[in-house]
């Protein structure tokens, strides 16, 4: 960490001498003090808050986050390597700000540890896609959001249009886009016609309680989980000034990130939009902690398929009609997961196989007949 300490405010000290027991998280997971620097080699996850609100309407009390107390309060029988860098510090401009964020990921992202950021503003999510295009890597970014933050052309860089700031981001290392969450009532039908025509996926907040098991398919395809709370209801997240009475449920929330811990290629996660100033209970800290948590349980179950391994994996072939095309699924035997081949060439022009996450729904669906929308908007990307 010391080519990054500078950029950070250490752990208050009421936390770091506070008598935690042996297996809560205050007591397991290394703290950024005056006096303690590490290696950020031995590091699986760290995180940090990002006290930057001016995008947003949101607001702290003060810099140091209460989630993280609430966090440092739970208990764990087994901990990967995490460490806690405390408070990234704010630049004289809101642009230097933004650099730092985008230096710290950047360094981040080349070591493949995973940042867990707790915001600030969903714009933020800016910097960190920025990270992704200094090392040329193309993201597949989903966003658990009741809208979808496009904004328009001529709006500053806000939480309320910074993905179409991503959008228009030349060159382009956007790869995918995938909204969680979305509530009709919140966009506009030419927003929602635009992100269909350009083959994103949009999954409406009615298609996430009706069909939860979709979700984890879709954190097996992500590198970037940008989650704004105003996402979930606003009686069990009201420390949001955008919160709604309709949302996600505090159960759907922890399940929604112990998948994304599951995933073996998702590579950062934040969660936005936290409004400490309005957390006079400190219940959506603890919300925001135990989600968390449960990050920290998927991962600890990671079983290593980014891709599946066709050693351990049960080969489907599915033929249609007109006797020319096939898509090939593969099942893992050691997760039950499924995974579809999405053909495409190479830069010496040979033909291999892109593989995407899926579920046993789409081969389903291949086997009545249909292509599944997952195959058909990937397969799109490579024409």
């Amino acid at each position: 960490m010391n080519e990054l300490r500078s950029f950070f405010s250490p752990v208050s000290n009421e936390l770091i001498d506070f008598e935690w027991q042996a297996t809560q998280i205050g007591y397991l997971i290394d703290k950024h003090t005056e006096n303690q620097s590490f290696s950020l080699d031995s590091y699986s996850i760290v995180m940090f808050n990002i006290p930057e609100y001016e995008g947003s309407e949101n607001t702290m009390v003060n810099t140091d986050c209460y989630v993280r107390r609430a966090f440092y309060e739970l208990h764990q029988q087994k901990m990967p390597k995490i460490a806690d860098f405390g408070i990234l510090n704010l630049m004289p401009t809101r642009k230097e700000t933004f650099e730092v964020i985008q230096k710290v990921l950047t360094s981040l992202l080349e070591k493949n540890i995973i940042p867990i950021i707790l915001g600030g503003g969903h714009d933020i999510s800016y910097a960190v896609y920025r990270a992704y295009a200094d090392i040329k890597k193309y993201v597949s970014l989903t966003v658990v959001d009741k809208k979808f933050d496009i904004g328009l052309q001529e709006d500053k860089l806000a939480s309320h249009s910074y993905f179409g700031k991503i959008m228009r981001h030349n060159p382009s290392y956007l790869f995918h886009y995938t909204n969680i969450g979305y509530q009709t009532h919140f966009v506009s039908p030419a927003a929602t016609k635009m992100l269909n025509k350009m083959n994103f996926d949009l999954m409406r907040l009615g298609n996430v309680k009706s069909n939860f098991v979709d979700v984890e398919p879709i954190m097996r395809n992500t590198d970037f989980l940008s989650f704004d709370i105003s996402a979930i209801q606003s009686f069990v997240s009201s420390a949001n000034i955008y919160a709604s009475p309709n949302g996600l449920t505090s159960e759907e929330s922890c399940k929604m990130m112990h998948y994304a811990g599951l995933s073996d290629k998702l590579s950062v996660v934040g969660l936005f939009e936290y409004g400490q100033s309005l957390d006079n209970n400190f219940q959506t800290a603890q919300l925001l902690a135990q989600m968390i948590w449960y990050f920290i349980e998927g991962y600890k179950s990671r079983k290593n398929e980014l891709t599946p391994h066709m050693k351990n994996c049960i080969k489907y072939t599915v033929a249609f009609e007109d006797g020319k095309n096939v898509i090939v699924f593969y099942k893992s035997q050691l997760s039950g997961r499924w995974w579809m081949g999405v053909p495409f060439k190479n830069n010496k022009n040979e033909l291999q196989n892109y593989f995407v996450a899926c579920s046993y729904s789409d081969y389903e669906t291949a086997n009545n007949g249909e292509v599944p929308d997952r195959w058909l908007k990937t397969y799109t990307k490579f024409i």
